[in-house]
């Protein structure tokens, strides 16, 4: 595997050496202060261009950068559809370990496109375009801290969708159920979770991406709680972790609400729950609720 130094050495000596590329950036996980290392940080890189069709008429352009085991172009797919907005996205995976996202920004769009980040370096500026830009740190990724209207919005949605998970589980419609769960609830849940781990540090810390830093920063058993609102696909087991995640909701939306002086809905939540227990319990050849 490629060193870190190598890598770097290799975005930057080739945009040093190539006159329609004017400047680089760097943002992403390697330049997080707060975050430790690991093999497969990715490297995201901006190139800030002339002539950006001159690089994305003949793509093998990249291929300098190392043997790939595949490579995406999310601005030359339909699904899905691309944004369209004058950027060029390489996501390059290497046989090495090692994987590059390099946007390419034409220079004369910089000012749209390149939207102010707290988590980037500047690399390179051939011309002094780029200005100075601060110390990268995460405070762009901090929790945010709610309004009690986003608070009384995410209690609704998370108690209306539970309904719709449990009429998925007593149909025995899989897909439906897991996705109302999993893909809709669990966001939900996450949102939450964020907003309880926020009034704990007074708002000052990310939870990283899809709270995927909740296990270091919740109690061992808040995390043990929030593992066990995940289930297989057994529908007895689908039932007990959508309660599982009800408990855990409740527990940490009403300690959010203390800490903020929210109004938890109580009352949408002893109906739901009262309606999720009914709905367990129906036969399943049940013709009336």
């Amino acid at each position: 595997m490629r060193t870190e130094k190598e890598m770097m050495d290799l975005i930057i000596n080739t945009a040093q050496e190539d006159d329609r590329i004017r400047a680089v950036l760097m943002n992403g996980s390697r330049t997080n202060p707060n975050v430790k290392k690991d093999l497969f940080q990715d490297y995201d890189i901006v190139y800030i261009v002339k002539d950006i069709q001159s690089f994305t008429k003949d793509h093998s352009w990249v291929d300098l950068f190392g043997e790939r085991v595949m490579m995406q172009m999310p601005e030359d797919k339909v699904t899905p559809p691309a944004l369209n907005d004058g950027r060029f996205m390489y996501l390059m995976q290497f046989m090495d370990g090692n994987r590059i996202d390099l946007g390419l920004i034409p220079i004369e769009k910089k000012d749209e496109l390149l939207i102010p980040d707290s988590l980037s370096i500047l690399l390179l500026d051939k011309d002094g375009v780029l200005g100075a830009i601060p110390p990268s740190s995460d405070i762009d990724y901090h929790i945010k801290r709610p309004t009690e209207k986003e608070f009384d919005d995410v209690c609704n949605e998370f108690w209306w969708i539970c309904m719709n998970i449990s009429k998925g589980i007593w149909r025995e419609e899989l897909t439906y159920a897991m996705f109302m769960k999993e893909q809709i609830n669990r966001n939900v849940l996450i949102r939450m979770v964020e907003w309880y781990i926020g009034v704990n540090t007074n708002f000052s810390i990310s939870a990283g991406k899809l709270g995927k830093n909740f296990k270091d920063l919740l109690k061992k058993e808040e995390w043990e709680e929030f593992v066990s609102t995940y289930s297989d696909s057994n529908y007895k087991n689908i039932w007990q972790s959508m309660f599982n995640m009800c408990d855990y909701f409740r527990k940490v939306a009403v300690q959010v609400a203390k800490h903020l002086e929210f109004q938890y809905p109580y009352e949408d939540d002893k109906r739901v729950t009262e309606y999720l227990t009914k709905v367990k319990k129906l036969p399943e050849d049940s013709k009336i609720f």
